[in-house]
């Protein structure tokens, strides 16, 4: 018959405190041993946890550019003159982990101060690929100035500075906007918040 070790059960003398009997001793050292050889078999070892992490650790490549500026058409109307890129700005807009240009344009008119217009750029991921307008922030129209162009966060912010009505002079703009977008239910959305321009 095989044999079975016995399973101890507490003794008045045990639960009292008494002197213990040297088979208590016996089946106490055989369980600590048994228990201490448990967990040495439980435990990882530290050169393969290691190896471990190395090769599942998600290897990190280079990272996407930007769109270039300079390597867009943009849709200005500059009556036959160039087109110049005055500020940008670069950072991930929709979250898609790629980064998209922010582009402040105006026409390169010689002399005076033509309005800008706001262009995010984006690039498909197809090797190669040109860089594309994909939105229009702030339309030449708008007769704007843009500075301070910034990304942050996923937001867009520019100093826009403008006039109040037709006939205030070119040269002496009295409005100022900080204006922001953020990209929201598929599209920007704009936050406009007025400050005085008057000493602009």
């Amino acid at each position: 018959m095989p044999h079975r070790p016995a399973e101890l059960t507490p003794t008045p003398e045990f639960l009292g405190h008494g002197s213990a009997r040297p088979l208590h001793w016996l089946a106490t050292a055989t369980a600590m041993a048994a228990v201490i050889a448990a967990a040495g078999l439980l435990q990882p070892d530290a050169a393969a946890t290691g190896h471990a992490a190395a090769s599942t650790a998600p290897a990190s490549g280079p990272q996407a550019a930007a769109p270039d500026p300079a390597a867009v058409t943009y849709p200005l109307d500059c009556k036959g003159l160039p087109t110049a890129v005055t500020a940008t700005a670069q950072g991930d807009l929709d979250g898609d982990g790629r980064p998209e240009t922010v582009a402040a344009v105006r026409c390169d008119a010689g002399s005076g101060t033509p309005p800008h217009a706001i262009y995010v750029l984006a690039q498909d991921k197809t090797p190669g690929a040109t860089p594309r307008v994909v939105a229009t922030l702030l339309e030449a129209g708008k007769r704007q100035t843009a500075t301070e162009l910034t990304v942050r966060d996923g937001v867009v912010t520019a100093s826009l500075i403008g006039y109040s009505s037709p006939q205030v002079p070119r040269y002496s703009p009295d409005v100022k906007q900080l204006a922001k977008w953020r990209w929201s239910g598929g599209k920007f959305r704009q936050e406009l918040t007025n400050s005085d321009a008057r000493s602009v």
